[in-house]
């Protein structure tokens, strides 16, 4: 299929359509709206469900119940409706179920404004619901990834049968960009655990409670060797120009696009300067930051929030270089001017 240019929230709904999804629940919010009206055009002509939820928690829900037949099934929200799904995500990840969660960052807290941040950082890295349990998440930065990382992330929660986020601010939904639509492999595997609905599958249960607290500790057990698991071999990121830098900047989403472009520019005035991009905010790129943190001067941590993701900066540095932060938030976005002019003079970052 030809290339097509789309808006990052509808390639996602290409991305889900090309890896077999089947159903989706959701209850629209801006800036995330166009995936909930994206797979409503798409998915009852391809014999697929679309339900529009009578709210969010309800349609968190229904993707529980979908995922636990075994079929593969998805919700997407943003900010507000993000906070409304958590105990069921938590539940997902509690059953071992494996879903698709979309998250079109705004801005917040509370109800905010729809101009996009990336202040839910914590809620979905951190695992915004109850209990001892992670989200794989994933961060693309163009429409392109839009569409490869939510197949990347239907195929991760299958591997893994755990909740799988998509985390992207909101320039990064809205943004329209060319898309390669063309069908590719995509990795399916069996589903013994689940229940359909036959006499096959009437001795399995799906569910999250453990009353017995030496079951629920066995449980929590494997849960905790299954995200070792998903940290040693799903560990994602993108490195630029960082061989001899004396500074690495590192961002994500949009951010991610607008530092890359100030390497460039702060190269051609003889700033060494590097760029590492988290694409898997978890698992955490953690051992190549810490890598790195053995050449560099130090680090500059870009982000549209205050500082969540400068928290795991620091952790994988572990002090041995200064990490410090340059933010925007409210739904203002930095230009590549605005960080090649603090790299000239190390000044206006925190």
């Amino acid at each position: 299929m030809a290339r097509k240019l789309m808006k990052g929230n509808k390639a996602v709904i290409m991305g889900a359509i090309l890896a077999d999804c089947r159903a989706y629940f959701g209850y629209p919010i801006t800036p995330a709206s166009e995936i909930a009206e994206t797979a409503a055009l798409y998915f009852p002509p391809l014999g697929r469900t679309f339900l529009q939820a009578e709210s969010e928690v309800a349609a968190i829900n229904m993707v529980y119940g979908a995922a636990a037949t075994g079929v593969r099934a998805m919700t997407a929200s943003s900010g507000p409706g993000i906070s409304l799904k958590q105990e069921g995500i938590s539940y997902s990840a509690g059953a071992e179920l494996p879903i698709v969660v979309v998250d079109i960052v705004r801005g917040g807290p509370g109800l905010g404004n729809i101009a996009p941040e990336q202040g839910d950082y914590f809620q979905v890295v951190k695992g915004g619901g109850h209990g001892n349990y992670r989200n794989i998440v994933l961060s693309p930065n163009c429409a392109q990834e839009m569409c490869d990382l939510t197949i990347l992330a239907f195929e991760l929660a299958d591997k893994y049968r755990n909740p799988a986020v998509i985390l992207a601010d909101g320039y990064i939904g809205q943004m329209m960009e060319p898309v390669d639509l063309s069908i590719r492999e995509i990795w399916k595997p069996e589903k013994p655990w689940a229940v359909d609905g036959t006499s096959r599958t009437q001795g399995n249960l799906v569910s999250s409670i453990h009353l017995s607290a030496e079951e629920l500790e066995v449980h929590v057990e494997h849960l905790f060797k299954k995200y070792q698991t998903v940290q040693a071999n799903e560990v994602r990121y993108e490195e630029y120009r960082t061989e001899d830098a004396d500074v690495i900047l590192i961002g994500y989403g949009v951010v991610s696009r607008i530092v890359l472009s100030a390497v460039d520019a702060a190269r051609k005035k003889g700033v060494r300067v590097g760029m590492i991009r988290p694409i898997t905010l978890w698992p955490f790129p953690t051992d190549i930051i810490r890598k790195r943190a053995e050449s560099v001067e130090e680090f500059i941590v870009a982000e549209l929030s205050t500082g969540q993701l400068i928290e795991d900066v620091r952790l994988a540095v572990e002090g041995r270089k200064p990490v410090r932060l340059f933010r925007r938030t409210g739904g203002m976005v930095p230009s590549a001017e605005e960080i090649v002019s603090i790299l000239e003079v190390r000044e206006g970052v925190a």
